[in-house]
C-alpha cells in the first residue's frame, strides 16, 4: 500500500497506475475509519483496479462552534485497517499541503439543494464539501469516486456538482452500514457516552416505524412523518434537528411517498450530532 503525503508524490503514483492501464476508483474520507467507510473501499474494487482513499478532515466543512477539534482522529488505525482491506494508496495530507496558499479563493456554489436539510442548519457546510472534493478530484483525476449513502444530501450534491461541471467522474452510492442495534455507523458515534448510546439507537427505530406504515399501504408524506416524530418522541434523549420524507433527486417534501423516496432525518444526542436515512422500496 503506498502512503502519500504531497501532491507530487501522490500524482506520481497514480500517473503510475495509469500508465499500467488501470481504472482509479477514490473513496473521499476524513479518517477514524469504520465498517462502513471499509464496504465503501470494497465497493471501489469492485468498480476499479486501483482503489485509493484520502484521509482529511477537511476545515471549509466545520462552522463556528462545531466539533472540528472534537472530530476523532487516529492515522496508524486507519492505515492498518486500510492496509487490511487491500487499498492500492492513501493520500493523508496536512492542512497545508491540502490548501497549500491558505483558505481557496474561489469555492463551489453548491445552489439551492443545499439550503434544505443539513444546509438549513449548518451554513457553508456544503460549499465546503464540494470544494474540497473537486480539489481532490483535481488532484486524483479518478474514473469511479464512492460515498456513503447515509451523508445522501452530500451524495445527491456531488452527483449534481459533477454533472453541471462536466468533471467527468461516475459517482456511485454504497448502502448504510449499522450496528447490532440499528444505529447507523459514524466516526462519532465514539463521542455518545454510555446512556446515550441506547438512545442513539431510536433514529433507526423511527425510520423502520415508517418503513413498516409504507409496506402496510401508507402513502401521504405528512401521515409518515407524523409516524418518525411519535417513534422519536420515545427517546427524549434525541433532540430533534429535522425528519423528512423527501424526493432523491430535489430533496423537497413529498406529498405522496413512492418506491425510492427517502425518509431522512438529523437530531443531537447530547452533544454529538447524528443523521441516518432510510430509502423506501416495496
Amino acid at each position: 500500500m503506498i502512503l502519500s503525503t504531497h501532491r507530487d508524490h501522490l500524482s506520481r503514483a497514480l500517473d503510475s497506475a495509469r500508465s499500467r492501464g488501470f481504472r482509479v476508483g477514490l473513496v473521499p474520507t476524513m479518517g477514524f475509519l469504520h465498517e462502513g467507510h471499509l464496504s465503501l473501499v470494497d465497493q471501489a474494487r469492485k468498480e476499479s483496479d486501483f482503489v485509493a482513499v484520502s484521509i482529511f478532515v477537511n476545515p471549509l466543512q466545520f462552522g463556528p462552534g462545531e466539533d472540528l477539534d472534537r472530530y476523532p482522529r487516529d492515522l496508524q488505525r486507519d492505515l492498518s485497517l486500510l492496509r487490511s482491506r487491500g487499498a492500492d494508496l492513501v493520500f493523508c495530507p496536512s492542512d497545508g499541503e491540502m490548501y497549500p496558499d491558505g483558505e481557496p479563493q474561489v469555492t463551489v456554489d453548491p445552489g439551492p439543494l443545499a439550503e434544505r436539510l443539513c444546509g438549513a442548519y449548518r451554513p457553508g457546510h456544503f460549499a465546503g464539501v464540494l470544494t474540497v472534493v473537486a480539489r481532490l478530484f483535481g488532484l486524483f483525476r479518478p474514473d469511479v469516486a464512492v460515498f456513503g449513502q447515509k451523508d445522501i444530501q452530500q451524495a445527491v450534491l456531488i452527483r449534481q456538482m459533477v454533472e453541471d461541471l462536466e468533471m467527468g467522474v461516475e459517482i456511485a452510492l454504497g448502502p448504510i452500514v449499522r450496528e447490532a442495534d440499528g444505529l447507523a455507523m459514524s466516526s462519532r458515534n465514539v463521542l455518545l457516552s454510555e446512556e446515550e448510546r441506547p438512545e442513539a439507537a431510536g433514529l433507526f427505530e423511527g425510520l423502520q416505524s415508517v418503513l413498516r406504515a409504507f409496506l402496510g399501504g401508507e402513502r401521504e408524506g405528512a401521515a409518515l412523518r407524523r409516524i418518525l416524530l411519535d417513534e422519536l418522541g420515545n427517546h427524549p434523549l434525541l433532540n430533534l434537528q429535522y425528519a423528512e420524507v423527501v424526493s432523491p433527486e430535489t430533496l423537497e417534501p413529498v406529498g405522496a411517498a413512492s418506491s425510492g423516496s427517502v425518509v431522512v432525518l438529523a437530531a443531537y444526542c447530547g452533544p454529538t450530532r447524528l443523521i441516518d436515512n432510510h430509502i423506501l422500496t416495496r
